[in-house]
């Protein structure tokens, strides 16, 4: 992906990430309280790896730790924040819907495209799934999103069907891994850390040391 001069804090996530949807209200909130323009670094972390069998559906028995009784307590942490931050969410958990294709897409607008459009993109991911419901892993969804924001439908599809960005997304996967990168969201900046859907003045002190 390409780099920027512009300050930055890196954010690595996931969109079937509810905390990781979360977390962007509290930085965007952190964002709008600044002078200074903070852009967003995004690092593609999957959740589903692991668990994805070579369809494309996700292997449900797969034991990856996480039982009935964790996913109760994600639920209840996520209502008490949709509450804290005022935010509405079609859904608590998107266990069904796997967002590799998504990562892919938002991979290539990054590249291809101004920060600003990719950004757009972004934001119209995560609402698709958590305000609107509806499976970001279908091509379709994706190519529609695209189009809303001025990317070329066709380019996403082909992009997805690039098996050279799969690659790409899943060596971003490992690297992140080799960080000391092992849940979402995670706020990055200059080699300090934030971990979850932490409130903007905890954001502030990562950035700002105050």
């Amino acid at each position: 992906m390409s780099t920027r001069s512009t300050e930055q804090i890196t954010v690595y996530s996931d969109y079937v990430c509810p905390f990781c949807y979360l977390g962007r209200e509290s930085l965007s909130r952190y964002q709008e309280s600044r002078d200074d323009d903070l852009e967003i670094n995004w690092q593609p972390f999957d959740l589903r790896h692991g668990k994805r069998n070579p369809d494309g559906t996700i292997d449900h028995s797969v034991d990856d730790g996480k039982d009935d009784d964790y996913y109760e307590q994600a639920k209840e942490s996520v209502r008490n924040l949709q509450e804290k931050y005022d935010v509405d969410m079609a859904l608590d958990l998107a266990t069904e819907v796997d967002s590799f294709a998504a990562q892919i897409a938002s991979y290539y607008v990054a590249d291809h495209y101004p920060y600003e459009t990719w950004l757009e993109f972004d934001e119209a991911i995560f609402a698709a799934l958590w305000q609107d419901g509806r499976d970001i892993g279908d091509a379709d969804v994706l190519a529609d999103l695209a189009d809303e924001v001025g990317v070329d439908p066709d380019e996403i599809r082909s992009a997805l069907d690039d098996e050279q960005l799969r690659k790409e997304i899943e060596a971003e996967w490992t690297a992140a891994q080799r960080r000391g990168i092992t849940g979402v969201p995670t706020f990055a900046y200059d080699g300090h850390a934030a971990r979850g859907a932490v409130p903007p003045e905890h954001l502030r002190r990562l950035v700002e040391g105050e």
